[in-house]
């Protein structure tokens, strides 16, 4: 879908509101990840280079319409400032005469950012008198804040039909990203999908198996899928209850030409804990009292040569329990190669999710990635193949 850009609009003089994403981790009153107020910057710096005066919204934490002190954006105030390296006033509330004075206060080259939006109750309702009260503080409204476009807010979706809108940097960055790796992509296109089970992923492997030509599943998903062929997983985690479920993936991948990439071979132990006594074996080989912790070294060889002739990848989960050495080694190897590829330049490799950041980042690949996606539910649901209001609004 088309949307429109900062390029696209008229900011010279104009109060810009903009819908950010610093939810940030915070410990001890300090920061400890500054990685989402670092990706809003060259929003906020072109806004301030086309004579716009920047005024933030975003949530902090689930305060539930109610105002929650340690919850208050205020507590980040100067860590803005630091990265933004521009003077960050801070008002006391989102909407209300607060709002408007400091609104009214603001100068040429400085920043504002509002109280958390979720201290209101119609943030979350999407209230028309809530976002109303938004968009009369400024003049035009850019979202670039794409890990909430998932949400039907006051902020993200309400306010976007009052004002002239556009998508910020970072939002058309990876609206563009997430584009070019499924709606347009260069083929093959490999998908690779893991995590803990496949229940809280039937939307996405549903559309992923239409639109790819690999489908990877890895970590506890797999377990599902394998024993819905009748192998015998062990103590794995595995949700028994879905195997019909997991066949009728499979068969769906078959008409649409997608092929399932499953592990040949596993790393299995009797204890899930680091550095557990562990063995590689065979999959049809799980033995009865042991669990599958990872895919083994021939299941990565097939998955790294799939991706050395592949041009596109979407990464979604970890091939399995990375948090833990050595069950690390399949996530590391796989992902290591794909940064190999990108790096090259031979494949577009785009990944997202908390956890899958998470892993690229201990790998050590994430930097050579094509794209990284910050989101979580919002690069779900984009991967389910659902419209997002929050862009859809932008349209």
């Amino acid at each position: 879908m088309a949307w429109k850009t900062l390029d696209d609009m008229d900011l010279n003089g104009k109060v810009v509101l903009t819908r950010v994403d610093i939810n940030v981790p915070v410990d001890g009153g300090k920061v400890t990840d500054a990685t989402r107020i670092e990706r809003i910057k060259p929003t906020i710096d072109d806004i301030l280079a086309k004579g716009g005066k920047p005024v933030l919204m975003a949530h902090f934490g689930r305060p539930k319409g109610q105002v929650v002190p340690e919850m208050s954006l205020g507590l980040i105030k100067d860590a803005v400032a630091e990265v933004l390296g521009a003077p960050v006033k801070f008002a006391s509330d989102c909407i209300g005469l607060p709002a408007k004075e400091a609104v009214a206060a603001l100068g040429d080259g400085e920043v504002l950012l509002l109280e958390n939006t979720r201290f209101h109750k119609g943030e979350t309702d999407n209230d028309p008198t809530f976002a109303a009260s938004l968009a009369a503080l400024g003049d035009v409204y850019v979202n670039d804040a794409f890990s909430a476009a998932h949400r039907a807010h006051g902020s993200t979706e309400g306010i976007a039909k009052l004002l002239p809108s556009c998508a910020g940097r970072l939002m058309a960055a990876e609206l563009s990203a997430l584009e070019s790796a499924l709606s347009t992509p260069e083929r093959p296109v490999v998908a690779v999908v893991g995590g803990a089970k496949v229940s809280t992923k039937l939307d996405l492997l549903g559309n992923l198996v239409r639109k790819v030509d690999y489908l990877v599943i890895g970590g506890g998903m797999a377990n599902t899928f394998l024993a819905a062929e009748g192998v015998d997983v062990g103590k794995s985690l595995c949700e028994h209850d879905l195997a019909e479920t997991a066949r009728e993936i499979t068969k769906k991948a078959g008409e649409a030409g997608c092929e399932i990439v499953l592990p040949v071979d596993v790393v299995v132990a009797r204890e899930f804990k680091a550095n557990a006594e562990n063995e590689t074996v065979p999959t049809t080989e799980c033995p009865a009292d042991a669990m599958i912790l990872d895919a083994g070294p021939k299941s990565v060889e097939k998955i790294a040569a799939i991706f050395a002739d592949a041009k596109t990848l979407i990464w979604n989960g970890p091939l399995g329990a990375f948090e833990i050495e050595p069950f690390d080694m399949a996530t590391n190897a796989a992902a290591s190669k794909a940064a190999e590829l990108s790096k090259a330049g031979t494949l577009i490799s785009v990944a997202g999710g908390g956890d899958t950041v998470a892993a690229l980042n201990k790998a050590g690949a994430a930097d050579d990635f094509t794209y990284i996606s910050t989101a979580g539910g919002a690069f779900l649901e984009w991967m389910e193949g659902k419209a997002l209001p929050g862009v859809v609004a932008l349209g």
